[in-house]
C-alpha cells in the first residue's frame, strides 16, 4: 500500500472543504493553497496548513501547476487532490505529480489526455462501440470545414470547445446564418478559458435529459457503477438542480447505461472517480456526450442514495487499495436532490455577482446537506465560479426530498448580493418538475430568455418598515439612559407614528407605522392595513406576526436605509428613501454604460463618433470564467471609450458612453 499521511487539495472553495473533511476523518494531514484573493477564506480555515501561492487570478495562482507541485514537495505532501476544474483534468500536472514520487489523485494521464479532448474522446468511444451522438469531431479546424461538417450534419447543432466543459465554449445553433458567429465566439472563449480553440460539432439533440454514471475503478481491473444522476435543469449549459435516481429510470435502461460507462472506462484504462456523461432523448435512446476525469459538483446526491463516501473511495483507490465494494454490493435508496446555490442575478440574464456575503445562513434539520466554500463576512470574488454553495435534500421518494428542499431552501439566507435563492424554490415548485417531467428545455420553456422578478409586495414593504424602525429603536436606546423599554414607543402626544419610503419601480410607496405598544404596530400602505407583532428579534434573526400570519425572516441593515431582508416566500434589498437626499443612487443617465462586476475588458467593438443602435454590442467583458457581450441600451452616438482590450475593469467603471439619438 502507498503512503498517504499528507493531502494537498489544490483546489479552493467547498470542494476543498469537501474533500479535507474525508480527510480528517481518514486521520489524513491536509494542506491547502490559496491565492491572494483567497487569504481569509473558509478552505484556508478549514486546512491544517496552508499556503499562498500566487495573485488572485487563475493563471497567476490556482492554474500554476509549477509552484503547486513546489509547495507539496516543501509541505512533505504525499498526494494531491485536485478537487474540480482547475488542474483536475490537467494530464501534464498529473504526471509532473508522478514524475515528483507524489500520487495524484485521479486517473492515469492517458485517461485524462484521451477524455480530457472531446474529439478524441468520441472518437474512442466510437472505436469502443459506446453510442455516439453524429457529429465532426476531425482535426480540421478551419471555419469553412466547420461551417461545411454543420450543414451536412443539419440544423440545429452545438457547437462545442474539444477541450472543455461547463457550458463554455458551447453555442447552439439553429440557423445556417449564426454559424460563423458562433464558430468565433466558441474559438475565443474556448482558447481563453482552457488554452485551446478546437472545436467540435454535434447533432443538438432537442429536448433531451442530461443523464450522468458514477464510474469506479481500481488499479486491479475492477470497475464499478454507483447508478445515475440526473443532470437535466440547466441554464446556458450549466447545471442548476442534480439528482439520483433519474426520475425516467428503469433498471433495463441503468443496467444498459452502466454497462455502456464501464467499457467507456475500460477502454481507456481508467481508474479512480469518474462520470460518463449521456444524452437521453425521449425514445429511451442515449448517447454519449462526455467523461469527466475528476470527481464531479454533483457528487453528494449519489453519497446519499448509496451511503458511500466517494472522496473516501478515491483516496482508497489512489494508495492501491481495491474497491471496497463490488457491483453487487451497491445499492440505491431513497432520492436525493441537489441545487446550486450561485451568486448571480437571474433576473438580468443571470449575470454573476460580486460582493460581500453579509450574511449566509442555513437550516439544521435532518435529510438536509449543505456543503458551502463560504461563511458570513467573506466575499464572492470576481476571479472564479460563482457557486458558492451546493444545497442537498434526501428522503424515502422524490417528492419528500422534493419538499424537504424547498423548506430548507426558504430557511436559507444569502444576504448582500444578488443571488437565484428564490429561482430556486421557484424551479422546485414548478408543476413539470414536481412531476418528474424536466429535460433540458426545462427553464428556457418556462422563463424564456430570463425569469421575471417578482414585483415587490406591501408585505415586504410593511416587513422593511418594522425592521428598520426597531433597529432605529435601538440605537436611539443605546445612546439613552434609564429609559423603560415600555416607554420607548411613547410621546408626549400619544403613539408615535413613522414614515418609511420605498422604490418600487418607478413609484414611492410610503408605510407609515404607527406603534400600539412596545411590540404591536398599525402599517398603513395605502388603502391597505397591517396589524404586526413583533414576537422576537435579535441581531439577524426576527419572528413577526403579519396580519395573523407568523413569519420567521432573516435579515441585515448595512446603513441606516438600506435593509436586506430573506423570508420564506423572496429575498429583498430595500431602500428608505425618507432618509435619503432626493438625489441619492440616482443613475448616471441612461446613455452611461458601466461594468456590472469586475473583469477583464476583452474587446471593445465601436470608436468614438460611432453610430449605435440599440442591442449593439459594444464590449465584451470575461468575467468568472465565462464572456459577457454588453450591449447598447439605446440608439446614439459613441462619445466616451472608457477602457480598452486585455484591460482589467472594476465594476461601476464606466466603458462607453452614448449621446442618445434625438427623436
Amino acid at each position: 500500500m502507498k503512503r498517504l499521511s499528507t493531502l494537498l487539495i489544490a483546489n479552493r472553495g467547498e470542494i476543498a472543504i469537501r474533500v479535507m473533511k474525508t480527510a480528517r476523518e481518514m486521520g489524513i494531514r491536509t494542506i491547502a493553497v490559496y491565492s491572494e484573493a483567497d487569504a481569509n477564506a473558509a478552505h484556508v480555515r478549514a486546512a491544517d496548513q496552508a499556503v499562498c501561492i500566487g495573485a488572485g487570478p487563475v493563471g497567476s495562482s490556482y492554474l500554476r501547476a509549477d509552484v503547486i507541485l513546489d509547495v507539496a514537495k516543501r509541505m512533505g505532501a504525499d498526494a494531491v487532490h485536485p478537487g474540480y476544474g482547475f488542474l483536475s483534468e490537467n494530464a501534464g500536472f498529473a504526471k509532473a505529480c508522478a514524475e515528483a514520487g507524489i500520487l495524484f489523485v485521479g486517473p492515469p494521464t492517458v485517461a485524462i489526455d484521451v477524455m480530457g479532448d472531446k474529439a478524441r474522446a468520441k472518437r474512442a468511444m466510437l472505436e469502443a462501440g459506446v453510442p455516439c451522438v453524429p457529429g465532426y469531431q476531425d482535426e480540421d479546424q478551419s471555419i469553412e470545414r466547420l461551417t461545411s461538417a454543420a450543414k451536412a450534419i443539419g440544423m440545429p447543432v452545438m457547437v462545442k470547445a474539444a477541450a472543455g466543459g461547463g457550458g463554455r465554449g458551447m453555442r447552439l445553433v439553429h440557423q445556417e446564418s449564426e454559424l460563423e458567429s458562433a464558430i468565433h465566439m466558441a474559438h475565443s472563449e474556448a482558447q481563453n478559458a482552457f488554452g485551446s480553440s478546437e472545436l467540435i460539432i454535434e447533432k443538438a439533440i432537442i429536448r433531451p435529459r442530461h443523464v450522468e454514471i458514477q464510474v469506479f475503478a481500481d488499479e486491479f481491473g475492477n470497475t464499478v457503477h454507483l447508478g445515475e444522476r440526473d443532470c437535466s435543469v440547466q441554464r446556458r449549459h450549466q447545471k442548476v438542480i442534480e439528482e439520483s435516481p433519474c426520475p425516467v429510470m428503469t433498471d433495463d435502461l441503468r443496467a444498459a447505461m452502466g454497462e455502456a460507462a464501464i467499457g467507456a472506462a475500460k477502454a481507456v484504462n481508467y481508474v479512480g472517480a469518474g462520470t460518463v456523461e449521456f444524452l437521453l432523448d425521449q425514445s429511451g435512446e442515449f448517447y454519449f456526450l462526455e467523461m469527466n476525469t475528476r470527481l464531479q459538483v454533483e457528487h453528494p446526491v449519489t453519497e446519499l442514495v448509496t451511503g458511500l463516501d466517494l472522496v473516501e473511495w478515491q483516496l482508497r483507490v489512489a494508495r492501491g487499495e481495491t474497491l471496497p465494494l463490488t457491483q453487487d454490493q451497491i445499492q440505491l435508496n431513497g432520492h436525493a436532490i441537489e441545487v446550486r446555490l450561485y451568486a448571480e442575478d437571474p433576473y438580468a440574464g443571470f449575470l454573476p455577482s460580486t460582493g460581500p456575503i453579509h450574511l449566509f445562513a442555513t437550516p439544521s434539520v435532518p435529510g438536509f446537506r449543505v456543503d458551502s466554500g463560504v461563511a458570513s463576512g467573506d466575499a464572492v470574488s470576481p476571479f472564479y465560479d460563482s457557486m458558492v454553495a451546493k444545497i442537498m435534500a434526501y428522503g424515502k421518494t422524490r417528492e419528500d426530498a422534493r419538499q424537504q428542499l424547498v423548506r430548507g431552501l426558504q430557511e436559507t439566507a444569502l444576504l448582500g448580493l444578488p443571488n437565484n435563492r428564490d429561482f430556486l424554490i421557484d424551479l422546485l415548485e414548478q408543476p413539470e418538475f414536481a412531476k418528474g417531467e424536466a429535460t433540458t428545455a426545462f427553464i428556457a420553456d418556462c422563463y424564456g430568455d430570463q425569469p421575471t422578478k417578482p414585483a415587490v409586495s406591501e408585505e415586504s414593504l410593511v416587513l422593511a418598515a418594522c425592521l428598520q424602525h426597531r433597529l432605529g429603536r435601538e440605537t436611539a436606546a443605546t445612546k439613552s439612559l434609564g429609559i423603560a423599554p415600555e416607554l420607548l414607543e411613547w410621546s408626549s402626544t400619544g403613539r408615535t407614528s413613522s414614515v418609511y419610503s420605498y422604490e418600487v419601480g418607478e413609484e414611492l410607496s410610503t408605510v407609515t407605522l404607527t406603534s400600539q405598544g412596545s411590540n404591536a404596530y398599525i402599517a398603513q400602505v395605502g388603502e391597505a392595513t397591517y396589524q404586526i407583532q413583533v414576537l422576537s428579534m435579535a441581531s439577524e434573526h426576527a419572528v413577526l406576526v403579519v396580519n395573523g400570519v407568523r413569519m420567521p425572516l432573516h435579515f441585515v441593515a448595512t446603513d441606516d436605509a438600506t435593509i436586506h431582508i430573506a423570508s420564506a416566500s423572496r429575498t429583498d434589498v430595500l431602500v428608505n428613501k425618507a432618509i435619503l437626499p432626493p438625489s441619492a443612487g440616482e443613475e448616471a443617465g441612461s446613455g452611461t454604460i458601466t461594468a456590472p462586476m469586475h473583469g477583464l475588458l476583452l474587446s471593445v467593438d465601436v470608436e468614438v463618433g460611432a453610430s449605435v443602435s440599440k442591442g449593439d454590442r459594444l464590449v465584451v467583458l470575461e468575467a468568472m470564467k465565462m464572456q459577457h457581450g454588453i450591449t447598447a441600451p439605446i440608439d446614439g452616438t459613441v462619445t466616451v471609450i472608457g477602457g480598452k482590450a486585455n484591460q482589467q475593469v472594476a465594476a461601476g467603471d464606466v466603458l462607453v458612453v452614448i449621446e442618445p439619438t434625438e427623436e
